[in-house]
């Protein structure tokens, strides 16, 4: 099953990023999810600038993702699947209902950030049709210079 998360959710998406980013900790730039707070979630949440989805298997939460909505775009972002998760087709299921959620929303255009080293995070955005319109260098949260590509997909309406 998978939801719009509520505020009473908050830890359980904070947490399942945690443990999904975890790996990232020994990059030479580690991903800022590992030093997010959770306040940074509750407060963007709070304030309605964020909202995430958590999938739920047999009862237990296994994935999670943050989106917000600017103009005809929904921007989305820390897809978090835990590895004692993975290879289960999450990842694409969340997306999956991102899109319909999207469609309902009369918002056609889908897209996300993604480190230019994480190639297979990249495969597995173009192996459900997300094309790299552009090639970033950004600052992350923690000050730190990132490359990354910016993958968009445009919805039929």
């Amino acid at each position: 099953m998978i939801k719009l998360g509520s505020e009473g959710e908050i830890v359980i998406a904070h947490k399942l990023m945690q443990e999904a980013f975890e790996e990232y900790r020994f990059l030479e730039v580690p991903s800022s999810a590992i030093n997010e707070p959770v306040d940074s979630l509750r407060n963007s949440f709070r304030n309605g600038s964020e909202k995430f989805i958590l999938c739920y298997i047999d009862g237990n939460p296994l994935g999670s993702l943050r989106f917000k909505t600017k103009g005809q775009t929904l921007y989305f972002s820390r897809v978090s699947v835990p590895p004692y998760a993975r290879g289960r087709g999450i990842a694409k299921s969340m997306l999956s209902w991102l899109e319909d959620y999207a469609k309902q929303e009369g918002i056609h255009k889908l897209q996300c950030k993604v480190r230019s080293s994480l190639t297979h995070n990249v495969l597995l955005y173009q192996s459900i049709g997300y094309t790299v319109t552009e090639e970033e260098m950004v600052t992350n949260p923690d000050k730190f210079p990132v490359s990354i590509v910016v993958m968009k997909k445009l919805l039929e309406q």
